[in-house]
This record gives C-alpha cells, structure tokens and sequence, in this order.
C-alpha cells in the first residue's frame, strides 16, 4: 500500500465532506459526527449517547460563553468549567468521565477532518471514576426469582437468559427469533457497544425456556422475541420494570438492577473456574481488565470462605 494510500483510509468518514476554511457551530459539528458516527454503523444507542451528551456541552456553552460561536473556538478552560459544573451539580466521576469521552471523540473527529489544528481535550485529566460494588445475586434469590415467574413463560424466559448468558440489556431487547437456532443451540448476539457480534451455546435450561415461551407467544410478522402486553417488541424499561417486579417479589432488599443478573452470570461462572479469556468472549468485553474484575470477585470470596471455615 501506498503512503498516499494509506492516508486515505484513515480519513473520517463523511457523507458529507466538512469545509476546513468555513467556520463551523457547535451543532453543525455534533451534526456531522453523528454522521459518521451512522456511516461507521455504530450501534444507534451509542448515537444518541453521544448526541445527548455533546449537545449537553453545547448548550452549558452558549449560556456561559457567548464568544465561543464556533468550534474553533472553544478551549480548554471551556471544558475544564463544565466538567466542574457537572461535579457541582452532582453528577459522578463516571458520568463527567463519559461526557469528557464523548468531546475527545468530537475534537478528534473535527481535527482528523482539518476543521482544527488541536483539540482542546489535550492534557485534560479524566475525572476520576468511584469504584462501585457490583452486586450479584446468590443462588437461593435468584432460584426465588425463577421459581416465582415459573407461571409466566415470557418473564421466565427473560430471566433464564440473563442469567445463563450473561447478555447486557440492549442485546435481550434486541434479540430476534432469527438469532436463535434450537437445534445447534446457539444464539448470534448483534453488535453492541462497538463491538463485534459473537455467538454463544445455549444450555439446556435456556433452551426449555425459549421453546416454552415460543409456545405461547403471539403470532405476529415482528421477528423481535421478546414482545410487550400488546404484541410489539418491549422495550428496556419494561425488561427493567420486569426485573424489579420479580426481585421485590422475591424479597430481595439489596439495590439489584437488571445488570445484577449480568454480574451474576460472570461472578458464578469465575467462581467455577471458567477462564477470563472464554468469560470476555462470552461477556462480549472490548478489554480482558474488565472481566478479571469478576475473578478478583471471586478470589475475594474464596479468602471469606476459607477464613470462616478456619480450623
């Protein structure tokens, strides 16, 4: 390949092509990013996150500097204050991480396109990140849980692939009956958070669930399988409304979401010695740092159980 070649590929994607010389708004570069961000066919929720969160800087901006009309234009000290104002404002040190992602993306983009000669995201330190309990389920609550949807082949369904998969909230919803071939025992998870889609082997107990659900589920052209009250695909909060109902109902008092059951899947199956290399695959993580999180998890258990079992 070529050098000239090379450069070619590394160019951001553009539908439509940014005029260096034009000074460019705020919103006219969130505009083209999300573009490229759609031609790049990045997931849609992973759009609108990044949507949401540069027009929340967008706005701070007009309201505390109206010199800054345009992209070029905006500095350092700019983001330094907001991430300040979102602290004040008690947003956490994961939420202003996120949003200081989202800009370094942006700049990035706009300086790969010649738009500006330097992001003003250089040198700024990611706002520290508050360390948060992952919290998992025991055997005993979630067998309560499974016990009292056993009379709802939709709700059991749910919460048996959770747990037997580990999936993340976005690719249950997502899921079509198209993804799932019974016989191989198999479900093709789509891409989700930027990365690729994988394939997972179903075990017994989730495939009885999914038959017994597609038993029972509305005859409708959607291929969505996960569907609502009145026949269309269901959404992520009512898969979470979904979960609290059953974890309540199961007497659960500690703080348990729907990502409870994801942790569950991972804290369990480390516990069981499965290796942090087939746990990524499964868990569909970009970096093996994050899944080891889960075999400390269970490392620290072991040091309990051996404490209290002290001879």
């Amino acid at each position: 390949m070529t050098t000239s070649a090379a450069m070619e590929t590394t160019r951001p994607v553009l539908l439509q092509p940014l005029d260096a010389r034009a000074p460019l708004s705020l919103e006219e570069a969130i505009a083209a990013f999300t573009t490229e961000l759609e031609a790049k066919n990045r997931s849609q929720a992973t759009i609108v996150a990044y949507r949401c969160d540069l027009a929340q800087f967008a706005s701070f901006l007009k309201k505390t500097n109206y010199t800054a009309n345009f992209v070029h234009q905006v500095e350092r000290a700019d983001i330094s204050e907001y991430l300040a104002e979102l602290g004040h404002l008690g947003q956490s040190g994961i939420t202003r991480a996120r949003k200081l992602s989202a800009l370094r993306e942006l700049f990035r983009f706009l300086e790969g396109s010649g738009v500006i000669q330097r992001s003003p995201t250089v040198g700024l330190e990611t706002p520290k990140k508050e360390k948060r309990n992952r919290s998992y389920l025991q055997p005993d609550e979630y067998r309560a849980m499974l016990s009292l949807a056993g009379g709802n082949p939709r709700d059991f369904c749910v919460l048996q692939l959770f747990l037997q998969t580990g999936l993340r909230l976005t690719e249950l919803c997502e899921l079509k009956i198209s993804d799932i071939d019974l016989r191989a025992g198999t479900l093709q998870v789509r891409a989700g958070k930027g990365m690729q889609d994988r394939e997972l082997s179903l075990e017994r107990k989730a495939t009885r669930a999914i038959k017994s659900y597609l038993d029972i589920r509305p005859k409708v052209s959607d291929d969505q399988l996960f569907l609502n009250q009145y026949a269309e695909p269901i959404s992520p909060r009512g898969i979470q409304k979904l979960v609290t109902k059953y974890t309540r109902a199961a007497g659960i008092k500690k703080q348990v979401g729907v990502h409870a059951l994801r942790h569950t899947f991972a804290t369990i199956k480390a516990k069981q010695g499965v290796s942090p290399f087939k746990l990524r695959r499964w868990l569909g993580h970009a970096r093996l740092d994050t899944t080891q999180i889960y075999v400390h998890m269970a490392e620290s258990d072991d040091r309990k159980e051996m404490e209290a079992t002290s001879l």
